[in-house]
C-alpha cells in the first residue's frame, strides 16, 4: 500500500527521533494508558499521537505507523486470552529472530528484544506474565495492510475509531497455544500471593 505522504509526514518526522523498535517502545512507555473511562476507544495512529494516550492495540497502531519508516513492515501480533482480554503488540524481525513493541497495564505485557527463534518463541516470553485469573490461549500475526485490504480501508489515515479492524481480527484463525494444567496452577498461586510476576531480564 503506498503511503500518503500528507498524512504520514508526522510519522516520518517522528521515526527520525524515534529511529529503534526499543526507542519507539520507550516513547510509548512514556504514554498514559488508555483506560478508556469515557468510553471504548480504537483510535487510529494520529489520534493516539494527538492523545499521547494508549491502550495495547492503539499503541500497536502507532509503532506500526512510525517503525514502517525504517522498513519495519506494519505487522501486529495477535494474543487471545481465556477471558477475552485479548492483547495486541507490534512485532518486528531483526537478525532473524523476534521481538516486540507494547503498551499494557502489566510491566510483563509490553516489549520484548529481538531474540526469539520464532512468534511461537515470543509469545511464550509473555505465558507466565499474562497469568492472572486468565491465560493466553492462541495467538497470530497480521500485516495491517493486508487486513485492510479486505476492509478497503487505511489503517494509517482514518479519522474514526477502528472498530472494523478489530472486529475482522476476532473473526481470523489465531493458533491454538497449549499449556499444562500444573503450569498455569504455579503461576496463578504465586499471582495470587504476590501479584504481578516480578521484572524479567527479557522484558524492555
Amino acid at each position: 500500500m503506498k503511503l500518503k505522504s500528507k498524512s504520514t509526514s508526522i510519522f516520518k518526522k517522528l521515526s527520525e527521533t524515534y529511529k529503534t523498535p526499543y526507542q519507539v517502545q520507550k516513547y510509548l512507555s512514556s504514554f498514559e494508558y488508555n483506560r478508556e473511562k469515557q468510553g471504548s476507544t480504537l483510535r487510529p495512529p494520529l489520534l493516539t499521537f494527538k492523545a499521547k494516550k494508549a491502550h495495547c492495540f492503539e499503541a500497536a497502531l502507532l509503532a506500526a505507523a512510525i517503525l514502517e519508516h525504517k522498513g519495519y513492515p506494519p505487522q501486529i501480533l495477535s494474543l487471545e486470552s481465556k477471558d477475552g482480554l485479548d492483547h495486541i503488540l507490534f512485532v518486528f524481525k531483526e537478525n532473524g529472530k523476534w521481538g516486540a513493541v507494547g503498551k499494557s497495564r502489566e510491566e510483563g505485557l509490553q516489549g520484548r528484544p529481538a531474540q526469539y527463534r520464532s512468534i511461537r518463541d515470543l509469545v511464550w516470553s509473555y505465558f507466565d506474565a499474562y497469568i492472572d485469573d486468565t491465560l493466553i490461549t492462541a495467538y497470530e500475526v497480521f500485516n495491517l495492510d493486508e487486513l485492510c485490504l479486505k476492509l478497503k480501508c487505511d489503517w494509517r489515515t482514518r479519522k474514526d475509531f477502528l472498530w472494523d479492524i478489530e472486529d475482522l481480527l476476532l473473526q481470523l484463525p489465531h493458533k491454538k497455544l497449549k499449556s499444562s494444567k500444573k503450569r498455569f496452577l504455579k503461576f496463578h498461586l504465586r499471582y495470587l500471593n504476590n501479584g504481578p510476576m516480578p521484572r524479567q531480564d527479557n522484558w524492555w
